[in-house]
């Protein structure tokens, strides 16, 4: 019997960490900023955890049955927990409370645990090999669990399926537990009903876990969606509206294939008309192959190197009937090279110089993507780029997020780039910023390829003229090791959500 309530712990220590660890996640997802979400989560688990802990000493007796109690409570509770959030999101004005109570309460019933079954135990071994055999146990459990996540778990089942999965688990533990020991339980008929409905209420839920998901995206996307897929950076989805697509990275649109056209041909053309035969270029990001699209629209240019990430968002846009027509197939010409890598280590390895770079990050919505504007970053970037050489980037809004606009500005130009600002007005963004870089010299250019729909020689000025509003206020450097600029981010974006 001892050995099977240690194969318990195992099972119990694995699922407790992935309640966590979705948690965190979800945090992240919803919120923004994974590394204060995380944090925050972890701390506020741990101290749950330990409330539990303290509290277990007031159980005084049916020890096995209140362990039993508290593995379908558990069960139920965190294996409901990613459903019940990712629905909630959109009605729930304070989810943070939600989120947090979720939190607390799972925290409580897993810290619960460990206590109550070192003194049912306590007559099997030991005390010394009692102590070593839990905590080892607990401590693999935990190492299993942490691998598991995400390598296997939220790329191949999602959060609200991995949510089901280890609640159900848990009830199983319950029962498993109940089975073995049910002479010494009184009133167990009770248990076995509550632990089989729960039981059913998971697998169901597991079952329409999908449907679940749909319904709880539709409600925040708001428009029919026609690809959904999770990879292993990050969620993608692809909704129609009006006739147009529209993709979301962990639900921030990227693009709207309505107004596209203006944000990338804002990106490339008013810096790369400028270049006399640009021969060699690199597009950090930009995936979807756009930018690349209005690179290849100049004869000279002779090779393209895209790197970014994710291989799912390359693929999907190199092979999708739905999507290669976006960018009029230009991940398959034989001048484009697709490189999966992480920008930030593919400068630092690299040697090659390039005539212009393209830099299309997803905005610095949280740390990782924070390191990617970086003064260590554009440091790198100078490493890459030919001496005559430009680079453009875009830069999020100058009118709705204006001191994050400007803190890329003072983190570029202590690099030692000479920097040239503008903005476009996009239509699914609104008013959008970029600058051009260069440690030389830049001219607003006079010639642009045929069959632009959005840059012309007529509208070039006024894209490097700033309203008030918008126009250059004190920022601060963004260093990696205080990542404020997400922090700026996350402040006025806020503001406006």
């Amino acid at each position: 019997m001892g050995k099977a309530l240690l194969i318990s712990v195992a099972i119990i220590s694995t699922c407790g960490l992935v309640y966590e660890l979705i948690a965190g996640a979800m945090a992240s997802y919803l919120l923004g900023d994974s590394v204060t979400q995380f944090s925050l989560i972890i701390g506020t688990y741990l101290f749950s955890m330990g409330i539990g802990s303290y509290f277990s000493k007031y159980f005084d007796k049916e020890l096995l049955r209140r362990f039993i109690q508290i593995e379908l409570l558990v069960g139920l509770i965190g294996g409901c927990s990613a459903a019940v959030m990712f629905v909630a999101f959109e009605y729930v004005q304070s989810f943070r409370i939600l989120l947090f109570s979720f939190v607390i309460i799972t925290g409580a019933l897993v810290g619960l645990e460990i206590p109550l079954l070192m003194r049912i135990l306590k007559d099997e071994y030991d005390f010394k090999d009692l102590v070593s055999k839990i905590f080892s146990i607990d401590y693999v459990g935990a190492l299993f669990a942490s691998l598991l996540f995400p390598l296997v778990l939220v790329p191949y089942l999602g959060l609200m399926r991995t949510s089901f999965l280890f609640g159900g688990l848990n009830i199983i533990v319950g029962l498993w537990t109940l089975k073995l020991f049910r002479e010494k339980i009184e009133r167990a008929t009770g248990l076995i009903w509550a632990g089989s409905l729960f039981l059913t209420l998971i697998v169901i839920g597991f079952i329409t876990s999908n449907q679940m998901v749909h319904f709880s995206e539709a409600l925040k996307y708001g428009d029919p969606i026609v690809f959904k897929k999770q990879s292993q950076y990050q969620k993608m989805v692809i909704t129609s509206h009006q006739g147009a697509l529209r993709l979301f990275l962990n639900g921030n649109l990227q693009f709207d294939s309505g107004d596209e056209y203006r944000y990338h041909e804002a990106l490339v053309h008013p810096a790369l008309s400028s270049l006399k035969d640009p021969r060699e270029v690199l597009v950090l990001g930009g995936g979807d192959g756009m930018a690349v699209r209005e690179i290849l629209k100049y004869p000279s240019v002779e090779k393209v190197t895209l790197v970014d990430l994710d291989p799912l968002m390359t693929e999907l846009f190199q092979k999708s009937a739905l999507l290669t027509p976006l960018n009029d197939g230009a991940l398959n010409d034989s001048r484009v090279q697709v490189i999966n890598a992480d920008a930030f280590l593919w400068l630092k390895e690299g040697k090659k110089k390039f005539d212009f770079i393209v830099i299309d990050f997803p905005d610095p919505s949280n740390y990782s993507l924070g390191k990617l504007y970086s003064r260590s970053f554009f440091n790198l970037l100078g490493q890459r780029l030919k001496s005559a050489g430009l680079f453009a980037i875009q830069s999020t809004s100058p009118y709705f997020a204006r001191e994050s606009y400007w803190c890329v500005a003072s983190t570029i130009e202590s690099t030692g780039f000479k920097l040239y600002p503008f903005h476009a007005y996009v239509p699914s963004f609104g008013e959008w910023g970029y600058f051009i870089g260069t440690k030389t010299h830049y001219e607003i250019p006079r010639d642009f390829p045929e069959g632009l729909r959005f840059i012309s020689k007529g509208n070039i000025d006024n894209l490097f003229s700033f309203s008030p509003d918008m126009s250059r206020v004190e920022a601060p450097i963004h260093r990696l090791n205080n990542q404020i600029l997400v922090r700026l981010f996350e402040k006025e974006w806020s503001r406006v959500n």
